[in-house]
């Protein structure tokens, strides 16, 4: 599909009532600015897909000097902050998810009423889990309201995916029963971020190499992270293994944005842009630290899921036949590993970095896990789209 068929078929993208063509008005009178952040954020007013496009074609752009918008914004920065600020309202969607039924609902981050039983399952790998969560939750929508609230500001498009929120979501007390645009009752979790981060390995420089899966189980078939229904919640051990899927992937998904940041920083070109990518980016690295160490404080257990007959096994990481440095679940902090060359010392770093084809590899990850099971061809379409653009920014003139 074409881009210009995406955009007028599948989205209504646009600049938001509130910015001029210059850039954003000042916040309305009265109104604070979380909640003017938030309107624009959700994408309240848009225009329409056809005055879309044609924002997307500047005077500059058909001049052929690379810009975007009048403001300066060269299209690959414009690209770059795009596919991060559609990342971020993935992320949010998720995480909605979980601070609904386990989090704390309150006006920063409201919705949902909270499911006791499996906020106390939980609560086993953290008794500080619920905070956490809102907090992560909180993060992840100023993100996209920052990076949606810039790109207008530059005359740039912003992202909205309101358009795909069409998956069900859990039907368990506690869930909003909003639809959704992610899956979290059909994953599939690549846990090797755990081992990559214990080996002194760099799947830069080694991508041949495999990382050990944490949790092989994980890996295979379908699981749950959240009580699908209240039926769930009846089964005592897999309600604990749900949680258990839970805390896994809340650091599945955020050693993704540890490692998504600082790969498409070195694709910018405005020091701004720069600017934005490196300051969001180690607060995924925060969250990234918090998650794996809770995630490592599981308990060992085997269940099967009632409905799917699909089994689970969490194993003692820190007993035989695992053990050592490879599972020990309290080495958090990332092992030295090469950098750059095999010739230089060993470098403790985030990994991987590489930037070529970040931003199809995080789509591919992320559809992989079965995040988007069941979500339209036009929104691939669209978020491959996204990426593609991202990919082709370049650093250079």
């Amino acid at each position: 599909m074409k881009p210009e068929t995406l955009l007028s078929s599948s989205i209504s993208n646009g600049a938001a009532a509130e910015s001029s063509s210059h850039g954003i008005r000042a916040v309305p009178p009265g109104v604070p600015r979380r909640s003017f952040l938030r309107r624009l954020g959700m994408g309240a007013v848009l225009l329409s897909p056809a005055a879309a496009l044609l924002t997307s074609t500047s005077k500059a752009e058909e001049d052929g000097n690379d810009i975007e918008s009048e403001s300066g914004l060269t299209k690959g920065d414009a690209a770059l902050l795009r596919f991060a600020a559609a990342a971020e309202i993935l992320e949010t969607d998720l995480w909605v998810q979980y601070n609904e039924l386990a989090g704390i609902q309150d006006s920063e981050v409201p919705g949902g009423s909270g499911n006791p039983a499996y906020t106390e399952a939980l609560k086993v790998l953290d008794e500080d889990m619920d905070q956490y969560i809102h907090d992560n939750t909180e993060d992840e929508f100023t993100h996209f309201t920052f990076l949606n609230a810039y790109l207008v500001s530059k005359g740039a498009r912003p992202v909205h995916l309101d358009q795909f929120r069409t998956l069900p979501g859990s039907t368990a007390t506690g869930s909003s029963g909003k639809p959704r645009l992610t899956n979290l009752m059909q994953l599939t979790l690549d846990t090797s971020w755990y081992t990559r981060y214990r080996i002194h390995r760099n799947p830069d420089l080694n991508p041949d190499f495999k990382f050990p899966q944490a949790i092989p189980s994980l890996f295979t078939g379908e699981h749950t992270a959240i009580p699908r229904t209240d039926n769930d919640v009846n089964h005592h051990r897999f309600l604990q293994a749900i949680a258990n899927t839970a805390g896994f992937h809340f650091a599945t998904i955020e050693q993704g944005g540890n490692s998504l940041y600082p790969a498409m920083a070195q694709r910018a070109r405005s020091v701004e842009v720069l600017r934005i990518l490196i300051s969001i980016g180690p607060t995924e690295t925060m969250h990234f630290q918090t998650w794996q160490d809770k995630a490592g404080n599981a308990p060992p257990l085997t269940a099967v899921d009632p409905v799917t007959g699909v089994s689970v096994t969490f194993p003692d990481l820190n007993s035989p036949p695992l053990g050592g440095e490879t599972f020990q679940t309290n080495l958090i902090m990332p092992e030295p590993c090469r950098f750059l060359s095999q010739d230089l010392p060993l470098c403790s770093v985030i990994r991987p970095t590489n930037t070529n084809g970040i931003a199809a590899a995080v789509v591919k990850f992320l559809t992989d896990m079965g995040l988007f099971r069941g979500q339209s061809q036009a929104f691939f379409a669209f978020l491959n789209q996204l990426a593609a653009e991202a990919d082709a920014a370049r650093r250079g003139a």
